[in-house]
């Protein structure tokens, strides 16, 4: 399998760090899909990344006259949705789909929406910003993707790592994909929600032992629940989860806190709110989550 046509779905803040790279590789035969004033918007003033202009091709969900073979998510939880709606006329039988969502359920509800697709479990790192000039992205940070054990890797992974690596996209396959994005989802659970209740920066976790302390044992509430659910991580993890953030920008800001400062909806309900489910379910306690996600609810009725 040869991946020669691909598209992405969401081209925010992560989507253009790497959309960019795909657009430079593949000119035409890339494309991002976007409709009404989004579509617009794109064809006119293209987008910004690190002073960059590029003016990717958009598709509009009503383009039944072109199709890929691979589809990137990366737009919020609460756009899925309509994103899953909105490529339908882009899939074809040999398509694969991959999601670099934040959260844990995003490739569960592709994958009902489009059974007979392959669809990959994916999560992005990248340190990346919506700014008046357009995006900032200060670390292209990886992909990691894959089925969900790639101890033999399958066709579509191999075909979208050999395009990855084309397009100088740093990538890795893990072997366990299911530990892989629980790890991601831990700390997006407990600093992306940390910091959008607090304000704080990276450096803010860094640098104050209280928010330090919050953070671990978020971490370890979502460690809970993952284990109850039988996904193997330990308290190292968590150990090199704090760890990492040392070296990030001390300035920089989760996706989440930049939602909040600007007014928009966030994914609490896709953090907290899932975790306080799969808690009740499995009969863990989420004290933390559950306030966690009142005050965030919170911050958002009194835009």
């Amino acid at each position: 399998m040869k991946i020669n046509k691909a598209a992405i779905i969401g081209f925010g803040a992560i989507g253009c760090v790497y959309g960019k790279k795909l657009y430079k590789l593949m000119g035409n035969n890339f494309a991002v899909v976007a409709g009404g004033k989004r579509a617009e918007r794109l064809r006119q003033n293209g987008e910004t990344i690190n002073g960059e202009k590029i003016m990717p091709f958009v598709v509009e969900p009503d383009n039944k006259g072109w199709k890929a073979d691979l589809i990137i998510f990366s737009v919020k939880n609460y756009q899925l949705d309509s994103a899953i709606n909105d490529v339908k006329n882009l899939v074809a039988p040999s398509t694969v789909i991959l999601t670099i969502m934040n959260g844990v359920s995003a490739r569960e509800k592709i994958s009902v929406a489009y059974p007979n697709n392959t669809v990959l479990y994916g999560l992005s790192k990248a340190d990346s910003e919506r700014t008046e000039d357009g995006i900032n992205c200060t670390w292209e940070g990886v992909i990691q993707f894959g089925e969900a054990d790639n101890t033999v890797m399958s066709d579509e992974v191999n075909a979208v790592k050999e395009l990855f690596d084309t397009a100088t996209i740093p990538n890795e396959v893990c072997v366990d994909m299911l530990r892989a994005i629980w790890i991601k989802f831990m700390r997006n659970v407990s600093m992306n929600q940390l910091s959008a209740i607090t304000g704080a920066t990276y450096g803010g976790f860094i640098n104050i032992p209280e928010l330090k302390k919050a953070l671990r044992e978020v971490m370890e509430e979502v460690m809970s629940v993952a284990q109850r659910k039988g996904i193997n991580i330990t308290k190292d993890d968590i150990d090199e989860s704090v760890k990492a953030i040392s070296g990030s920008d001390p300035l920089g800001k989760t996706s989440m806190l930049q939602d909040i400062e600007a007014k928009r909806k966030s994914e609490v309900d896709s953090f907290s709110g899932v975790i306080i489910e799969e808690g009740k379910k499995l009969g863990v306690p989420t004290p933390w989550n559950d306030r966690i996600y009142l005050l965030i609810k919170i911050k958002e009725k009194l835009y």
